[in-house]
């Protein structure tokens, strides 16, 4: 399996305060790699440090010290356009990626246009063909969603037209950050296996962050788990939570009692959706 994304040594601090100032720690020495078709979820509570170490990797925010690799490649030696291209993503509230007043057409316009910087492709039905299929691949039906705005669909939706938008843009490393937190547990079962689906069939490496340890279990190939901005356990999802060796790691897996039941149920059986 080739390696997409390689963190090293991923530090993070933070000055608090304008008079008695302290530093923070964000995130310190976080290491891992994500490979191509390969899910690893960053798992952890609210402050753990897992939105620190995803928007380093979106360079939304400059890390203290430690390399992010891109294809071998650091992060910061691609151009805004060229990185963007490369990896993309989802965040907690669907809501929030959209502007109120631009309809889905409009939103998977700029997707496309953002993918053809430079060309000269104006064909309007070639496009329409693109946004249907996009929108169809990921289980949505293109007549119910095309021309609407945000506030006239649902959570979960709206998430599923995110995942759209990636097909059309086509990036390498998609991250997903807490995706499935503002959407009901029915809809989260189906954005959850459409990711899965995206990752395996695209061959697109994926960051799956969340505190929920029972998505990690029943989406990711590796789990990485942090407590106060450290990586305290990673490796394959099975030895990670069936196996765990650190006392923070066996505190998160005993809240979730019924993860043996993810290859006979599904996902399903975890939120006891009917």
């Amino acid at each position: 399996m080739s390696e997409v994304l390689r963190v090293e040594n991923l530090t993070k601090r933070y000055i608090s305060g304008f008079v008695l100032t302290r530093k923070v720690v964000g995130a310190e020495n976080v290491s891992f790699s994500i490979g191509k078709g390969e899910v690893l979820s960053l798992v952890g509570e609210s402050g753990s440090g897992k939105t620190t170490v995803s928007r380093m990797i979106l360079r939304l925010i400059k890390p203290t010290s430690g390399r992010i690799y891109l294809n071998g490649k650091d992060i910061f030696a691609y151009s805004i356009e060229d990185y963007y291209k490369k990896v993309q993503a989802i965040f907690q509230d669907p809501y929030t990626s959209f502007n109120p007043h631009y309809t889905v057409n409009k939103v998977l316009k700029d997707a496309a246009n953002f993918i053809k910087m430079g060309s000269n492709d104006k064909s309007k039905s070639k496009e329409d063909a693109a946004f249907r299929s996009s929108l169809e691949t990921i289980g949505l039906a293109a007549d119910e969603v095309l021309g609407r705005h945000p506030y006239e669909l649902s959570g979960g939706q709206m998430q599923r037209v995110l995942i759209a938008r990636c097909l059309l843009i086509g990036p390498e490393l998609l991250v997903a950050d807490e995706v499935t937190s503002m959407i009901d547990a029915s809809t989260r079962v189906a954005v959850l296996n459409e990711l899965s689906r995206l990752a395996k069939e695209e061959k697109m490496a994926m960051l799956f962050i969340t505190h929920d340890i029972g998505q990690a279990y029943y989406i990711s190939d590796k789990v990485a788990i942090m407590e106060k901005g450290r990586v305290v356990e990673i490796g394959s999802t099975e030895n990670v939570l069936f196996e765990p060796k650190s006392s923070y790691a066996k505190q998160l897996v005993t809240s979730v009692p019924k993860l043996h039941e993810k290859w006979e149920l599904g996902l399903e059986s975890i939120y006891r959706v009917d």
